[in-house]
Formats: structure tokens, C-alpha cells, sequence
């Protein structure tokens, strides 16, 4: 998935900052080696199938950013295929501020 991230994350302004810095001639060759995809492959949906936590970061519809713990039993967390994950919602402090804030963002970040 190293195109997507590509696509999303080297924007105008990160691009100015390598340029600045002196790095954006081996970070353009880094975007130019990416492959078209988006989806998840067989190592990394190996390597999500073995994790028995992950922290999800999203932002609120206020613009300040949330990071929420998750975990359960090794292999809780599953591949869908494509690029959707899935993983049961335990009983947790129910504030539901990670549940609310997806279901006005598309995508969130896995750590």
C-alpha cells in the first residue's frame, strides 16, 4: 500500500519541505518505485492477522485529533480484502468517541 500513502501524504507542502532539506530528489525516486495499489497484500494482511493490538488515530469533526487503544486476543483483528479491516468493538468507557468519529471519515490510520 506504499503507493496510497504516497498519493495521500507527499503533498505540496511536504514536497517544499524536501526540497528545503535536501532529501526531495530521493524521495521522488521513493514515490516513482511505488506500485499502483491499494489494497492490502498477502505480508500485511499476514502481519495484521498476528497483532493483538493497535492504536486507530482519527480526527474529530472539530479538527483535533483522537488516538484510541484496541485490543483482544491475538488475530482479533481481520482482513476483509481489499484495504477493510475489521475487529469486534469490546465493552470499553462508551464515550463512542472513535464509533462517531468514523462514521464521518473515510479512511483512519493503523499503529
Amino acid at each position: 500500500m506504499t503507493h496510497k500513502f504516497a498519493q495521500t501524504m507527499l503533498t505540496a507542502n511536504v514536497k517544499a519541505a524536501q526540497l528545503a532539506s535536501g532529501s526531495i530528489e530521493q524521495n521522488e525516486n521513493l514515490e516513482k518505485s511505488f506500485g499502483p495499489n491499494a489494497q492490502l497484500r498477502l505480508r500485511e494482511a499476514e502481519f495484521i492477522s498476528q497483532r493483538d493490538s493497535f492504536y486507530l488515530a482519527s480526527v474529530s469533526e472539530t479538527g483535533w485529533p483522537y488516538v484510541q487503544h484496541r485490543g483482544g486476543p491475538k488475530g482479533f483483528l481481520k482482513t476483509l480484502g481489499g484495504n477493510l479491516l475489521a475487529y469486534p468493538d469490546f465493552r470499553g468507557n462508551r464515550q463512542l468517541v472513535s464509533t462517531g468519529t468514523l462514521r464521518v471519515m473515510t479512511a483512519v490510520p493503523l499503529f
